[in-house]
């Protein structure tokens, strides 16, 4: 089916604007852009991509800097695709547990992309992560735990302090989110029943005569390519989608087949004589879990950025340049080193300030990162708002190419010939994805001399 898919999307360029990098965590051999200047765009354009993913990092922005980044993006896409000719498909890569800039970025797409263009006609919403174990069934999406199918609205995602959401039923997720201007009686539900009995010609004739939003179910690859396969015959026909989707689906609808996973040894600097070098941002509870199982492991040196320090002008200098001289002196020692900013979340009035309190954190840590003059023999970054920071404004990253994934939904990269670190593996963990022992297992596999097959 993905043959079939990839076939008959030939004719469209396949564009995702992904709100932090961890949405590479399916795909594999594909160019990862920071920057949306036309001219870049142009060029990377020029090659036939399946798909290209433009990193806007929007989630860690307050609104209205999101609405801007993304109308930025959308004229610019506009305008390549009127000087090259090019039909674009646009997909909005977020977060599998629901957090980001909901509708708000889909809303400013469908209005500038419609504005060169044909109306968009359906917002297909499709939040699916095989890999990470996130699943939607009867329109109500879950997070798999353990054993059982956990409502993501029961989970500590929907605690966020500034994409928080009640339900997990996604016609009334829509309906909280666009503050009731779109009600759930205007979101249709295509069922895994409709999806698995009826096929790609089901699926497409529901399309066609769908609501304004479509929610779809999945719980496999499989599901995925029906929906895929369906919504490109029905473009075919005239129509045009927009996509809101998780990572799972950009792969499916790119055509791009299973990869198998890089072994670890293939993300790493094996002629580079300093140690490793992990950078941890993310303060999910799975995220500090698997930081202290990291932070454990003999030889590993832990450096902790204080985020409250960070908050006051007078002490972030210091703040920074303290981690940044910890971590180099290690670093030339051969210790792998990580840096961490303080587990204790701090909270302000509004959702502007919690994004500006984690902003504060980030350009600390990024900042500190700056700093450290030695190239890592390996470098993982761990959070969605932490690795988009530490490759945009520590290592100049501005066009990277996707390798594959060392996990399930972590994906490698390799750094561009403008960074600071040319053609290193750059790992990029997201922060909701692996069990308590997955980085610290990781690292043990990078830190083995041993080069395997």
């Amino acid at each position: 089916m993905l043959t079939c898919i990839r076939k008959e999307a030939s004719t469209v360029q396949l564009v995702v604007l992904d709100d932090d990098p961890t949405g590479t965590q399916t795909v594999h051999g594909i160019p990862v852009l920071t920057t949306w200047e036309v001219e870049t765009l142009i060029q990377v354009l020029g090659r036939d991509w399946p798909v290209i993913y433009i990193l806007t990092n929007s989630r860690s922005m307050a609104p209205i800097e999101a609405e801007k980044i993304t109308r930025q993006v959308a004229k610019a896409l506009t305008e390549v695709s009127s000087r090259t000719g090019k039909s674009l498909r646009v997909l909005s890569r977020s977060d599998s547990t629901l957090r980001g800039h909901f509708p708000l970025e889909t809303d400013v797409l469908a209005a500038e992309l419609a504005a060169a263009g044909p109306p968009i006609g359906r917002l297909l919403l499709v939040p699916a992560f095989i890999e990470g174990g996130r699943y939607t069934l009867s329109g109500t999406h879950y997070l798999q735990i353990g054993d059982e199918l956990v409502p993501t609205a029961d989970t500590e995602f929907a605690l966020d302090a500034s994409f928080g959401y009640r339900t997990s039923y996604l016609p009334d997720w829509v309906a909280e989110k666009s503050g009731e201007r779109i009600q759930a009686s205007q979101v249709t539900v295509i069922s895994l029943d409709e999806i698995r009995k009826g096929g790609p010609e089901h699926v497409a004739s529901r399309l066609l005569n769908a609501s304004e939003v479509v929610s779809i179910d999945a719980l496999s690859y499989r599901d995925l390519e029906v929906v895929a396969l369906a919504a490109v015959r029905a473009e075919s026909l005239g129509n045009r989608f927009l996509f809101r989707t998780g990572a799972s689906f950009v792969r499916v609808l790119a055509g791009l087949p299973e990869l198998p996973l890089l072994s670890p040894q293939a993300a790493v600097d094996r002629q580079a004589e300093a140690g490793g070098l992990c950078i941890v941002g993310s303060y999910v509870e799975r995220s500090s879990d698997q930081l202290a199982r990291l932070l454990s492991l003999p030889g590993v040196k832990g450096i902790e950025l204080r985020a409250e320090s960070v908050q006051r002008p007078e002490q972030a200098e210091a703040e920074i340049q303290t981690v940044a001289s910890d971590a180099s002196a290690a670093l030339i020692e051969g210790e792998d080193v990580v840096i961490f900013s303080s587990r204790k979340v701090l909270k302000g009035g509004s959702q502007e300030e919690n994004l500006a309190i984690c902003r504060r954190v980030s350009l600390a840590l990024t900042g500190a990162v700056a700093r450290i003059a030695v190239r890592p023999r390996f470098f993982i970054a761990k959070g969605g708002i932490s690795s988009h920071d530490v490759a945009t404004r520590s290592l100049g990253v501005r066009v990277a190419l996707v390798l594959g994934q060392v996990l399930p939904g972590v994906p490698v990269w390799e750094l561009g010939s403008e960074t600071r670190f040319p053609g290193l593996p750059y790992v990029v963990f997201p922060g909701n994805v692996g069990g308590p022992d997955a980085l610290a297992t990781l690292v043990q596999s990078m830190r083995s001399k041993t080069v395997l097959s």
